[in-house]
């Protein structure tokens, strides 16, 4: 009896533990370079744990949409899942600081930024049982129309997708009428004529072959709008510490490469276009004045009613 407990014993020993597999909804397609660095993500994870966890990403939308990914993750439907922070604005103007037009238009001023947004957005996330474990920016937003654009005037009653809040005032301020489209529909709004022009990034105007349905890009460079990667805080606590450890890691240096990515994209998909046959502009003083001078008026009522953690999050970005 007692060789056959021994012999159990040191088999139970023996025995690996159960590898946990998350599921994890990204709103971008495969081609896109934030799913591209997720992937990476997880194969780090992977590889970090010799497969305790292994994350499975579902690209494009095809497990939740975009709008849906955040609660998917604070309700525990999925573990951890990638967002536009701007798109859940609506429950604190501390998501959506960085899509406001001409306050981050650098990658410089984008890290500054986030460096402040940071700790508030942890707390805020905190107390829906989610925690922030990067971000990474999406190059500089640029103007898509068809005729190049001389001053904000030319905008003045074009239909423009937005994909915001922010950038629905935006459009509303500059004259022109905001259509809601998720990136996957541009194409198809384009050739409808739900829009006529739109502000996004290189990324997306190349991923959704943009000399299709425009032909000029000017590069006003209006913000950098971050994508965010969160978990589920009660799941990962329940990680072991060495797991948790090699997903904190993951998530460091998909950060870092993530904004390396960006610039090289910023690079790339501008290049692309062009090879396409859409000119590239440098906009008009007139216009990058005239749509500074919008980004200035939106600060101002941003101001007069963000939250709290908003208004510290700008206070601490403005000091530096």
């Amino acid at each position: 009896m007692l060789r056959f407990a021994t012999i159990f014993a040191v088999a139970a020993v023996a025995t690996p533990a159960i590898a946990e597999t998350w599921d994890m909804p990204t709103p971008y397609g495969d081609s896109t370079f934030h799913t591209q660095n997720i992937r990476q993500f997880a194969d780090d994870i992977k590889a970090a744990t010799d497969g305790a966890l292994e994350i499975t990403v579902h690209s494009a939308g095809s497990l939740f949409p975009g709008g849906e990914i955040k609660n998917a993750v604070r309700s525990r439907q999925v573990p951890i899942g990638e967002f536009l922070m701007s798109s859940i604005v609506n429950e604190n103007a501390a998501y959506g600081i960085d899509s406001l037009p001409f306050l981050a238009t650098s990658y410089d001023d984008a890290a500054t930024l986030w460096a402040a947004q940071k700790p508030i957005v942890t707390e805020l996330m905190a107390e829906e049982d989610l925690m922030p474990l990067f971000s990474v920016p999406w190059p500089a937003q640029g103007l898509y129309t068809n005729g190049e654009i001389t001053d904000v005037a030319g905008l003045n009653g074009l239909r423009m997708r937005a994909y915001n809040a922010a950038l629905e005032e935006f459009a509303t301020l500059a004259g022109s009428a905001p259509v809601q489209v998720e990136a996957a529909d541009i194409p198809q709004a384009f050739a409808t004529g739900q829009v006529q022009a739109m502000i996004t990034s290189p990324s997306t105007g190349a991923n959704s072959a943009a000399w299709d349905y425009v032909d000029t890009y000017s590069s006003i460079d209006a913000w950098l709008p971050k994508n965010v990667v969160v978990v589920n805080k009660r799941v990962f606590d329940a990680l072991t510490p060495e797991v948790q450890q090699a997903v904190t890691d993951a998530a460091t240096a998909a950060e870092a490469r993530g904004i390396e990515m960006s610039k090289a994209e910023t690079e790339a998909k501008v290049a692309e276009m062009q090879t396409n046959g859409m000119a590239i502009v440098a906009p008009p003083a007139a216009l990058q004045d005239g749509l500074q001078e919008i980004g200035a008026q939106m600060l101002e009522t941003w101001k007069s009613s963000a939250s709290a953690p908003a208004v510290e999050i700008l206070d601490a970005y403005q000091a530096n």
